[in-house]
């Protein structure tokens, strides 16, 4: 008697027997398994993966239909129905991780072992009742996404990145690196990136601040976005980078390919990683040093957290002024700090003083992004850079968020507030045709005065 001529407590049934039919549908998963397996060594399964989901769809259903005829099985059509999407999502698909990532509104997704999935919702954290079958299964699931960019994951090299074909980053470890079992980190970009004004919406920062920080790239000077892991500082590079002229050739360079920008002129770089020998690596900084010779008007790096922020920098000061990128810090002052340590890292040996006239020369201003602890994006420090007396960098705020509390459902209160700073860019925007009246810049709340909002160093 064959798997499909039983009844779901293991006993055989005589209608069962004489006409095929599964009348329950506890056997899917085995169904699912056995019809996965017929697709894997009789399909050419690369073919379908290529086809849009309506087309991938209709070819499964016509070899699981050319496979149920000759083995005589008939099951009711809702579980068919079932059944094929389970198919899909295994053969051609990622399993149990295909309605999340067809979920817009999850941003992030966290397979910490096969029965205990999270994702990011609103910026927190929650547990959701999806699971895999065995560790097995998630690896079968990595494998499906490196397998096609070249890349592999086994004992010798254990980690691996990675992108899914709608741009989601994805990062997975196994053992021996991971203590329990294989580890899967989904960052998921949305189909279509944030404008300022969904920002603005959203209570990341006021029209003020927008206003000032798009003068700012609309005039060439150059930012620093700088924040923790997911407390959007791509995001908000995306949307900043809308106010570049469409007559300026923009060159992107990044780790993993994120950015998104909806004008002409613009190419993108990405870095690639050794292959399976250990050659064919290419840095961030070998990409840095080539966009010098393509003619650009603006260079932006979605990352800088190595020797690549000494060719950054250098670009910066001889002539590609305007430039945009990224670094991982807690403060505007920390993003100095890291920088300089990057650009001791690429291995030069110069003294302080000349590293810092490198950075207080390339950078004009930092962003300061942060996660707060219920979930909201904020801009917490808008900050000039100058260099003063001797071989220091100040930085001045010139907007900041100022946090007063949280209320009884844990949100976190506050509001945004000029320092009284005055920008010392302010005649630089009048050149370009950007008149900003000085009222702006005026605190609108006592508790806005304060002695951190100048740090040197």
């Amino acid at each position: 008697m064959s798997l499909f001529q039983r009844n779901t407590k293991g006993q055989p049934d005589d209608n069962d027997i004489d006409t095929g039919i599964v009348s329950n549908s506890g056997y899917l998963d085995e169904l699912v398994e056995h019809y996965k397996s017929r697709l894997l060594t009789e399909v050419n399964l690369d073919q379908i993966t290529s086809l849009g989901d309506s087309d991938k769809r209709l070819k499964i259903e016509r070899f699981i239909n050319q496979f149920m005829s000759e083995e005589k099985v008939v099951i009711p059509r809702q579980d068919k129905e079932r059944m094929l999407t389970m198919l899909i999502d295994e053969s051609v698909g990622f399993g149990p991780l295909e309605p999340l990532l067809k979920d817009d509104s999850i941003t992030e997704i966290l397979v910490n072992n096969p029965k205990e999935v999270y994702v990011e919702k609103n910026g927190q954290l929650q547990r959701v009742n999806i699971s895999f079958k065995d560790e097995a299964h998630v690896r079968h699931i990595v494998d499906r996404v490196v397998a096609p960019l070249g890349r592999r994951i086994d004992e010798s090299s254990p980690m691996v990145d990675a992108r899914l074909p709608d741009g989601s980053r994805v990062n997975a470890v196994i053992e021996p690196i991971s203590l329990g079992g294989t580890l899967l980190s989904i960052r998921k970009f949305r189909k279509t990136p944030f404008k300022m004004d969904d920002l603005d919406e959203l209570g990341t920062f006021t029209k003020e601040m927008s206003m000032f920080m798009q003068a700012l790239v609309q005039t060439k000077l150059s930012l620093l976005i700088s924040g923790g892991t997911g407390s959007g500082k791509t995001t908000l590079l995306n949307a900043l980078a809308k106010s570049i002229s469409n007559g300026e050739r923009v060159i992107t360079i990044e780790d993993s390919a994120e950015l998104k920008f909806d004008r002409p002129n613009v190419v993108g770089m990405e870095a690639r990683p050794p292959n399976v020998e250990g050659s064919g690596e290419v840095t961030i900084r070998n990409l840095v040093k080539n966009s010098l010779r393509m003619r650009p008007d603006r260079i932006i790096v979605g990352e800088v957290r190595g020797s690549e922020a000494f060719d950054m920098l250098q670009a910066m000061n001889t002539g590609h002024e305007g430039s945009l990128t990224t670094v991982h810090a807690n403060t505007p002052f920390d993003a100095i700090n890291r920088v300089e340590g990057m650009v001791v890292m690429a291995g030069m040996d110069l003294p302080t003083h000349v590293i810092r006239d490198y950075i207080a020369g390339a950078l004009d201003y930092i962003v300061q992004v942060q996660r707060l602890t219920d979930g909201t994006r904020k801009i917490t420090n808008i900050s000039e850079v100058e260099k003063i007396e001797g071989n220091h960098i100040e930085v001045r705020d010139i907007f900041r968020f100022q946090r007063t509390g949280v209320d009884g459902e844990g949100n976190v209160r506050g509001h945004f507030t000029p320092t009284g700073v005055i920008p010392k860019c302010l005649p630089h925007l009048e050149v370009f045709g950007i008149d900003i009246d000085k009222e702006l810049f005026t605190p609108k709340e006592e508790s806005s005065y304060g002695t951190s909002s100048v740090y040197s160093l």
